[in-house]
């Protein structure tokens, strides 16, 4: 299952990464779960490598002027993670970023067993004026 439902998904979508993560004794709570607020981060970390593997670098970016506020963030928790658990966190791209971006992730642990789905929607965004705007010309080239 571990390849089964990422595969059908990339097989209809443009880009997709791996990021691995190893669960800290601090993302956890007393009974050794991964607290569900630490899934952000992850996607977050995800996404940040799946700009870098595409030779996008989010502070040059931001460096430019464009930022990518999190629009929409949805988590489904199918089953537990654990401290010090090996997490395999996929991520493609939905579909071709215009004024949005739009993400999904597919989290799994060290046993190949699906234990999140996620999404999350930016907003490519003016760092002066604030306001929404296209997405970089250079980002999409390096999907083309």
């Amino acid at each position: 299952m571990y390849e089964t439902l990422f595969n059908l998904a990339v097989k209809f979508s443009m880009k997709s990464h791996e990021s691995n993560v190893k669960v800290r004794y601090s993302e956890t709570d007393q009974m050794g779960v991964v607290h569900h607020g630490n899934y952000a981060q992850y996607l977050e970390i995800a996404r940040l490598e799946w700009l870098a593997a595409l030779g996008v670098s989010y502070k040059t970016m931001e460096e430019e002027g464009v930022m990518l506020p999190v629009y929409e963030l949805n988590t489904k928790f199918l089953k537990p993670a654990f401290f010090e658990d090996e997490l395999v966190i996929k991520v493609r791209l939905k579909e071709t970023p215009s004024v949005k971006i739009t993400f999904e992730y597919f989290i799994y642990n060290q046993k190949e067993e699906l234990l999140t789905t996620a999404f999350t929607t930016l907003v490519f965004m003016d760092s002066k004026t604030r306001k929404p705007i296209r997405c970089p010309k250079y980002i999409l080239e390096a999907l083309a």
